[in-house]
């Protein structure tokens, strides 16, 4: 299809991609859940059972009666916008995609039988042509994925866990598999932002987005590289104390910082697995059957193992100590806790 931006003038080409499969760009963490669901038998089959319980038809029923479908008609240029994503990683059904007025800059891709992608007016407002772009990806990489039946489920369950507070032991298990589903879903926005990245082709572009999304549509006061490094503080400043605080900020979150996000995506974009994609050279989605679980989990687990290993956060750094055999956990405890190694206040003893 042609790619045309909202004054009708053609815009530059870009790559894409026949057949790739959504394992081309899922995080690993991502990758490995997905691949276990996928070879369950029936699973998509008992969910969309589940259809009936679920919100769907409401939400669906909600945002045609109190949003804007795009389409050709209305805003057009998304419209075109989307087709081109599609198109890119070759997803064949068009998803509906609705525009809600919420000053908020937001998007999301719920549904179980059909995905439908919903981009808040704060949104359309605050990025550019570029930006907006590579959102669209985003949430079209979540239709390719699956990820809108697992996230209409989160929802589902966390406006059921509300509806039991009352009910102690209720509760304590729904926010067991709440808490659970956040932490795949942190991993899925990962996922969602390498897919806006193929989608867009402008790393940029990607990056500009991340830093409105945060600070606003200021620009002019903000830096690519000061905002990474924001990143990178985050990680590694601080004792052991700031990574338990770390945890506890992300626990209720369904989506990364969006400094965390910013650097992850370009590290991947400085990565051989992107170029690999970008040369052609990637899964495709006829070959999904045959991957292995196994495999999946082999390749999550080293992911996390190398994450552990380079990573600058005193949590981390400590867990690498322990599984390599350093000695004098109690000290290293301290320190890292105290920000000090202690041999001041004992040689101060009597």
């Amino acid at each position: 299809m042609t790619d045309t931006d909202r004054d009708g003038l053609p815009e530059r080409n870009r790559r894409r991609f026949p057949g790739i499969s959504s394992r081309a760009y899922e995080h690993p963490a991502d990758r490995s859940a997905l691949v276990a669901l996928r070879k369950l038998s029936g699973f998509d089959t008992v969910f969309k059972a589940l259809s009936g319980l679920l919100p769907e038809r409401s939400l669906r029923l909600l945002f045609l009666s109190n949003s804007v479908r795009v389409s050709e008609a209305q805003f057009a240029h998304l419209h075109t916008m989307l087709r081109d994503a599609c198109d890119i990683l070759d997803l064949e059904r068009v998803p509906q995609m609705y525009v809600q007025q919420d000053p908020s800059p937001n998007a999301m891709c719920i549904g179980l039988d059909e995905p439908i992608i919903v981009v808040t007016t704060g949104l359309v407002e605050l990025l550019d042509e570029e930006e907006m772009r590579a959102v669209v990806g985003h949430e079209v990489g979540h239709a390719l994925s699956g990820h809108a039946v697992y996230r209409t489920i989160l929802l589902f369950l966390t406006n059921l866990a509300l509806r039991v507070a009352w009910i102690p032991l209720g509760n304590v298990a729904i926010m067991s598999i709440v808490t659970a589903l956040r932490e795949w879903f942190r991993k899925s926005e990962l996922s969602a932002d390498r897919a806006g990245l193929l989608v867009g082709q402008d790393i940029q572009a990607s990056m500009r987005g991340l830093m409105k999304i945060a600070g606003g549509n200021h620009l002019h006061e903000m830096n690519v590289d000061a905002f990474l490094a924001q990143a990178e503080e985050y990680e590694s400043s601080g004792d052991l104390r700031d990574s338990v605080l770390k945890i506890l900020n992300v626990l209720p979150r369904t989506h990364p910082f969006t400094t965390v996000r910013a650097a992850e995506l370009k590290k991947w974009a400085q990565s051989r697995d992107y170029q690999r994609i970008m040369d052609g050279h990637y899964p495709r989605r006829e070959e999904d059957k045959d991957t292995s679980v196994t495999e999946s989990f082999r390749q999550s687990a080293s992911h996390y193992a190398d994450s552990v290993r380079t990573s600058s956060d005193p949590l981390m750094k400590l867990v690498g100590d322990i599984a390599g055999g350093a000695g004098d956990l109690g000290g290293k405890l301290r320190e890292k806790f105290t920000g000090s190694s202690g041999k001041g206040s004992d040689s101060q003893q009597s």
